[in-house]
């Protein structure tokens, strides 16, 4: 049995969210004017970012640039949803719903798990319960978007050089450090097999639940790019008993 905290495909903390969004309001595309449908507000002052920790704040970035590599694509699915733009939502908040449309989308348009310790962030309840309540009218739109692109999958509407990136990077394993001030490679080793995963004696021995040493560094492990997301809510990842490289 693999033991998880918080899986993203379930959602994120509204605390990540706020932050994802903030990232976004200073890295988006901007357009030229004549081209801008989606206004974003102004972005003079350098946002202030707080994380809870480590984990909290990778995510955070990794939903900003995910936002970011499909940001026509949501722009689109808002656009022709007529889900925006929206009175009630000002302009500063635009990156707010342009992140939290992305992940809704990757969770296939169903609803996140709310944890009763989570901090209630107000604006980010308030962008989730409207984006929720047009999510039919926003599949729809998404729906039509694959149509017009020919495209089975989001990915297959990014630009060709961005899939052949994300090819190459998934085709690479993962490197893993191993945290010996907090935990030993015996203990790493009888905490993965209690998850399911088996050891196996080269990259190219592979499989799933599978990893491997690496060659020349006893203190990393080598696992399936494929993996990534169950990997890191291992409590030995949470712990910080093993780093993602």
């Amino acid at each position: 049995k693999r033991t998880m905290t918080l899986i993203e495909k379930d959602g994120y903390q509204d605390s990540v969210y706020l932050n994802a969004a903030k990232i976004f309001q200073g890295i988006h595309s901007e357009k030229r004017k004549d081209r801008i449908l989606v206004q974003y507000g102004g972005d003079s002052v350098a946002p202030m970012l707080t994380f809870k920790d480590e984990r909290s704040q990778r995510v955070s970035y990794e939903l900003a640039f995910n936002a970011l590599k499909y940001q026509d694509l949501l722009e689109e699915i808002l656009l022709d949803s007529c889900v925006y733009p929206c009175q009630s939502i000002p302009d500063e908040s635009t990156s707010l719903l342009v992140v939290m449309l992305y992940d809704l989308q990757d969770r296939k348009f169903q609803a996140r798990e709310i944890f009763e310790e989570e901090e209630h962030v107000a604006e980010v309840r308030k962008i989730e319960c409207y984006l929720y309540s047009f999510r039919t009218k926003l599949a729809a739109a998404l729906a039509r978007c694959r149509i017009k692109h020919g495209a089975l999958s989001v990915e297959c509407i990014l630009p060709e050089t961005v899939q052949k990136q994300e090819q190459r990077a998934s085709a690479l394993p993962l490197c893993v450090w191993v945290n010996t001030f907090k935990i030993s490679l015996e203990d790493v080793f009888r905490d993965l097999q209690k998850a399911a995963f088996t050891k196996v004696e080269s990259v190219s021995d592979f499989k799933h639940y599978t990893y491997c040493m690496d060659p020349h560094c006893h203190d990393v492990l080598l696992f399936p790019s494929s993996l990534k997301k169950e990997l890191i809510n291992l409590d030995l990842f949470t712990d910080y008993k093993l780093i993602l490289q």
